[in-house]
């Protein structure tokens, strides 16, 4: 950015020294193609509701705004602040999710919706940011006081997220928040046997899920025959990217948009493909894995354990949401109705993504001193413990 040199020592200067520039910026790309593709995908859907074909778009445009200044916002916090921030944002919206269970908007038979005047919030979407910083903390604060039940207390709150979520039902936020916990508590030296136990929880958690839910019990069973059931909207969607090929058959050209209702959100990835092809398929996907390896690598220069497990945990959700989207619109894995970071439409998921996006630049962000007591003292007590 022009005008800030290493003599500037405004906050402003200072922010742009020590911030991920290269994150900032695939962020804001991201957004950028997420301003492009709703208007590409949204007016036919707006029209088949009987709205106005800009509907969409506005709602869109005015979500990533506000997702734009939340990145930004966020990103120039303390790493005490982004702890605070997590512990109360992640309270509320944890009051939050139950709350949709008793007065929740109910679309396709899960209420995780409540209505607010210019949009309907999905509280668990902002647990997930959430729930990893308070994660991040709670696991380190357990190596600096053995009075500290840090491991204890994150199991319950895992626990009385999996119920809620389990109530909805919301299985797919649910997989993302198990796979992102015990990431973490990988990350914060859970031995291999545990890591085995806890994997084959979550294995028989989805062959539960597979005879308890009717909708996961028909998306896996549409996966694995092909032959069996409707296919509509995968099949779709796959002609959508062949007819695509690898330039695209331009803006405004595609036709998927004009047959699946959730173009604008679950599969405007194959909008993507068909209006603007391969090749823009993979810049997309390029600018996610850029965020993910990018923020892993200056992980491994970081010594601060909060920061290191938080972070795990936020691009563990980051990257996870954005291969499921994409790979369930390429029928690579079952169908699930996940948005695409910054990409797809929705306010609640534009503006939990920037603050998961937010919260990595934050806590990755060069702060001289900013430990204090968040890991400080961590690290000669890890060197010194060894896994049973």
């Amino acid at each position: 950015m022009p005008g800030y040199s290493r003599s500037d020592d405004s906050a402003l200067g200072r922010w742009w020294r020590n911030v991920d520039r290269t994150t900032l910026i695939c962020a804001f790309i991201l957004i950028g193609f997420g301003y492009i593709l709703m208007m590409a995908a949204s007016p036919a859907v707006a029209v088949r509701i009987g709205a106005s074909r800009n509907m969409f778009i506005f709602k869109q445009m005015m979500f990533l705004a506000i997702a734009g200044v939340i990145v930004t916002g966020v990103s120039t916090l303390s790493r005490k602040a982004v702890l605070r921030l997590s512990l109360l944002g992640g309270a509320l919206m944890l009051g939050a999710t139950a709350l949709t269970l008793v007065h929740g908007i109910e679309i396709k038979g899960a209420r995780r919706w409540i209505a607010l005047p210019l949009m309907s919030l999905q509280p668990s979407e902002f647990l997930k940011p959430c729930f990893a910083v308070a994660t991040g903390w709670l696991l380190t604060q357990r190596r600096l006081s053995k009075y500290f039940p840090g491991m204890l207390i994150a199991f319950a709150l895992f626990g009385v997220i999996l119920m809620l979520l389990k109530s909805q039902p919301d299985i797919g936020m649910l997989t993302v928040i198990t796979t992102v916990f015990m990431t973490q508590l990988f990350v914060d030296g859970l031995s291999l046997v545990l890591v085995g136990v806890g994997v084959a929880c979550m294995i028989g958690a989805g062959i539960s899920a597979f005879f308890l839910f009717p909708h996961v019990r028909s998306r896996v069973e549409r996966f694995m025959h092909p032959g069996v059931g409707d296919h509509y909207q995968i099949d779709t969607a796959l002609r959508a990217f062949g007819n695509g090929g690898l330039t695209g058959r331009g803006p405004g050209e595609g036709r998927v948009k004009d047959l699946l209702p959730d173009a604008h959100a679950d599969f405007v990835f194959a909008v993507a493909g068909e209006e603007y092809g391969m090749i823009v398929c993979m810049l997309i996907i390029l600018v996610f894995g850029v965020i993910v390896v990018r923020t892993l690598l200056r992980l491994i220069r970081e010594d601060d354990p909060f920061v290191v497990i938080s972070v795990t945990g936020l691009v563990t959700g980051f990257g996870l949401q954005a291969f499921v989207n994409m790979a369930s619109t390429l029928h690579l894995i079952p169908t699930k109705g996940m948005t695409l970071p910054f990409i797809s439409y929705g306010g609640s998921s534009a503006m939990s993504i920037a603050l998961a996006v937010g919260m990595v630049l934050a806590l990755t962000r060069h702060q001289p001193g900013s430990r204090t007591q968040i890991g400080n003292g961590f690290m000669t007590t890890l060197r010194q413990w060894r896994p049973a």
